[in-house]
């Protein structure tokens, strides 16, 4: 079976997420969006544990849906089952000593019980807990529960395992499960770095929101025996993932070296004569194109027969919303991505399958930004030092077929 996930996301628990990242909102987020597996995020917090304990039940090993009828405790809304729902994998992110970031997914409720009581940190303190042991000490109790693990958006500035060290290998002793290129990377960034010619590569949305703008922004397409945590880790170890759908790197919010408070961005040399320090009093960080350089043994990539295609891919009511220049939560740019998203079942469906002409139907100026965008013919301003690169329509844009 062929299913789209998205593993990395964070619930309501955790710092600067929105209220409404709960089991049921997400469940009915993410049919529209097209996800039909979704990470449940921060399994190790025990609020958070416990309300995923008393809203879903197991439909396979280690994968569970949202129980029929269920109530949300804090907001009233209630699950009706049938097409709202999908299906669920318990999953986390933790922080370790180095400040490096991993994921990690579980086989079962019992193996998440069992790893809280293994890592030393305070569970409950945020979704994402800050644990004190270094990177190897965390796979291998993960490993031990049956877990499987991989270094979370590897190439960021503030919080990746390539912030802190040259090799994934400085950092675990050996192979992790799968690696998370993050919004900021793609595969033909990532595969210039000799040492990851044998980790499968994962994409995911890191999603602190429900909305389909957020959830589902970036995920995997994978083929299954079955869907089970056994199907998966066999899928994801096996290379069955037939392709990462993602942002451009260049709309990543680290993509280049830049200012983390005023955003302008430098060259290297530049930031490496001002000593980091941006002359507003801001840290400039280091990029990730330029990380990845720093990294790369190869001046272009070398993709191994196991790696899938790389499709960028962009929310569709961001698209909307640049084609008529309104806010993404606007009336109107609800309105346009609601009737998309009816017409054609979901929004993957929308930005990547939908012939062009029946989205002209919908909307002909949309119809000519999603053509632009799937041919890269499109202008992009890079984003960096934390804020998101940003696209530029030119009138043509709107106005041709490409």
């Amino acid at each position: 079976m062929i299913i789209n996930a998205d593993f990395h996301i964070h619930g309501k628990y955790s710092i600067a997420t929105s209220k409404n990242m709960m089991p049921i909102t997400m469940a009915s987020q993410a049919r529209f969006k097209g996800l039909d597996l979704v990470g449940t995020g921060d399994a190790l917090h025990g609020k958070w544990l416990q309300l995923l304990e008393e809203s879903t039940e197991e439909k396979a090993d280690g994968i569970f849906s949202l129980k029929e009828g269920f109530v949300d405790p804090d907001s009233g809304s209630f699950d009706e089952g049938g097409e709202t729902n999908c299906s669920f994998i318990l999953t986390t992110e933790v922080e370790d000593m180095k400040r490096v970031h991993h994921v990690i997914i579980f086989p079962s409720f019992e193996s998440v019980g069992k790893l809280r009581g293994k890592l030393r940190g305070n569970m409950d303190s945020d979704g994402r807990p800050r644990i004190r042991m270094l990177g190897d000490e965390i796979m291998q109790l993960a490993h031990e529960e049956g877990c499987i693990v991989g270094p979370s958006h590897a190439f960021t500035p503030w919080t990746s395992i390539y912030k802190e060290y040259d090799s994934v290998y400085d950092c675990y002793h050996e192979k992790p499960d799968f690696l998370e290129l993050g919004l900021s990377a793609d595969t033909d960034m990532a595969d210039r770095i000799q040492e990851l010619q044998d980790i499968p590569f994962l994409t995911n949305s890191d999603a602190h929101s429900p909305w389909p703008h957020r959830l589902g922004r970036e995920f995997n397409r994978m083929e299954l025996k079955e869907l089970s945590f056994d199907g998966l880790k066999h899928a994801i170890l096996n290379g069955n993932i037939l392709a990462n759908y993602g942002f451009d790197p260049r709309l990543g919010k680290y993509h280049k070296t830049a200012c983390s408070k005023c955003y302008r961005k430098y060259e290297i040399q530049e930031a490496i004569d001002l000593n980091w320090r941006c002359p507003c009093g801001g840290k400039i960080k280091k990029g990730v194109d330029y990380r990845i350089y720093e990294l790369s043994g190869w001046n272009k990539p070398h993709h191994p027969e196991h790696r899938p295609p790389y499709i960028h891919i962009l929310p569709l009511a961001e698209i909307v919303s640049l084609t008529y220049n309104k806010g993404v939560t606007t009336i109107f740019v609800q309105k346009i991505w609601k009737e998309l998203v009816q017409k054609f079942g979901n929004e993957i469906n929308v930005l990547i399958h939908a012939p062009l002409d029946d989205i002209e139907k919908v909307d002909p100026k949309v119809k000519n930004v999603i053509n632009a965008f799937r041919k890269g013919k499109i202008l992009i301003e890079a984003g960096g030092g934390g804020k998101y690169g940003e696209i530029m329509l030119e009138q043509n844009t709107l106005d041709n077929y490409f």
